[in-house]
């Protein structure tokens, strides 16, 4: 039955190696279910319901990815989505969490039509290639100094605006610690370092006295506090239509790009042959607005899927186990609640450098395409918004390809963000 209706022996691999492939992919991917709800109860969410919104917005994610585009991808609430919602909308922009979770949910029905219309690919091809990976990179950065942060590396400082924090402090030197084990252990190519990482510093913090255990099993906590808690109505504030255009952006392209990366090392995607890219998609967008009724941040494909793919995983089988295994990790909140924030840093800060790679895919010959790019990075993290990056990349991209006679080359797409970005910034301004 298997066999039959994920193609199996079509795709070359069998049920053993789809359940490891699932497993390993689990693994390294896994570290969410602590750094999600450590992101997010910081905007007063209630810690242990986006626990379990976490979890069941992930198994929900990967299983619809696996039965509906049988593809071997697994899906949880994406990294730096999380960051903007709580650091950006609520923390610094003073929005609800409530509010936050509607714009999630409107940005998902957004992201639904644009795949279900062609828009999305429309839109795709339209954002340059400088952009893309300089969104990237941004938001790389941006985790960068959220984990430096919290982890006491960084700390604010009145003459400088920034500068080092006590390093003979136990939670700081025990996410020094954390950065390192995680790195060693994934070029050594261990399976979960990201995962190991978190546990051995939240271990080592416990034998230390610094934290507490609360234990390992029990049964799963409420949903009820962020369960349908998301206001749409309130969403739908002038204030928040930037907000919304965010979050459709990066969720675009850091999904897509996602999708369409993981599938082509699987062979999944082939020049001149049908695949299930429509299919991914759909699934991809249909998670997002799952996941906000749930209570958490933007549900996305997971990068950590190559490792999978890597295990010989080629199906939706894949996929569906990662989808149970998140369900299982339901039963492990007492152990999640028991993790530190400087434990989960140096998974940000580790994630945050492996997001710096895009860099290379930047053509630095290029001012017009360096410049809006360089200005797309720097401006997340050093004015604490990914939508402030977005806005200053779009908008110099425009102006510095029109001013040097190239605007012909500026897609239809490029132009309507640049200018929904300019109208955001002329009504902050009223």
């Amino acid at each position: 039955m298997l066999d039959k209706f994920f193609r199996l022996s079509e795709n070359g691999t069998t049920v053993r190696t789809e359940l490891v492939a699932g497993l390993t992919t689990f693994l390294t991917m896994s570290y969410i279910i602590f750094v999600n709800p450590d992101i997010l109860s910081s905007t007063g969410m209630d810690r242990n319901a986006v626990f379990v919104a976490t979890c069941v917005a992930a198994a929900i994610g990967s299983a619809v990815m696996g039965m509906v585009a049988n593809w071997p991808i697994g899906m949880a609430p994406g990294m730096g989505l999380n960051a903007f919602f709580a650091f950006t909308v609520v923390a610094a922009m003073g929005f609800s969490w409530q509010q936050a979770l509607g714009a999630v949910f409107i940005s998902g029905v957004i992201f639904l039509l644009l795949t279900v219309t062609g828009a999305r690919a429309w839109l795709i091809r339209g954002i340059p290639k400088s952009l893309r990976s300089a969104i990237a990179v941004g938001i790389g950065l941006f985790l960068a100094i959220i984990a430096l942060k919290t982890s006491g590396i960084v700390v604010a400082n009145p003459a400088t605006l920034v500068g080092l924090g006590d390093l003979g402090n136990t939670g700081t030197l025990l996410a020094i610690f954390g950065f390192f084990v995680i790195a060693a252990l994934d070029a050594l190519k261990v399976k979960g370092a990201i995962l190991i990482g978190i546990l051995v510093v939240t271990l080592a913090s416990m034998a230390l006295g610094v934290s507490e255990f609360h234990g390992i099993v029990s049964a799963p906590p409420s949903l009820a506090p962020t369960f349908l808690q998301l206001d749409i109505m309130g969403a739908l504030h002038a204030g928040f239509l930037h907000v919304i255009l965010v979050f459709v952006l990066v969720e675009v392209f850091d999904a897509t790009g996602t999708l369409i990366g993981v599938s082509k090392r699987a062979g999944l995607i082939e020049e001149g042959k049908k695949s299930n890219l429509g299919r991914a998609l759909l699934a991809d967008s249909t998670a997002i607005t799952v996941g906000s009724l749930l209570g958490t941040s933007s549900t996305t494909a997971y990068v950590e899927s190559a490792s999978g793919v890597q295990a010989g995983g080629r199906t939706g089988l894949t996929a569906l186990t990662i989808a149970v295994l998140f369900l299982a990790a339901l039963f492990i909140s007492p152990l999640a609640g028991s993790v530190p924030g400087y434990a989960t840093a140096p998974a940000l800060l580790y994630v945050a450098g492996l997001m710096l790679h895009e860099l290379v895919e930047i053509d630095w010959t290029d001012v017009t395409e360096a410049t809006p790019a360089a200005l797309t990075a720097i401006i997340m993290p050093f004015t604490y918004s990914i939508a402030n990056g977005l806005a200053f990349g779009f908008i110099s991209y425009v102006i510095l390809k029109a001013a040097t006679g190239k605007w012909r080359v500026i897609h239809a797409a490029t132009w309507i963000v640049a200018a929904l970005f300019v109208v955001r910034y002329a009504m902050l301004s009223e």
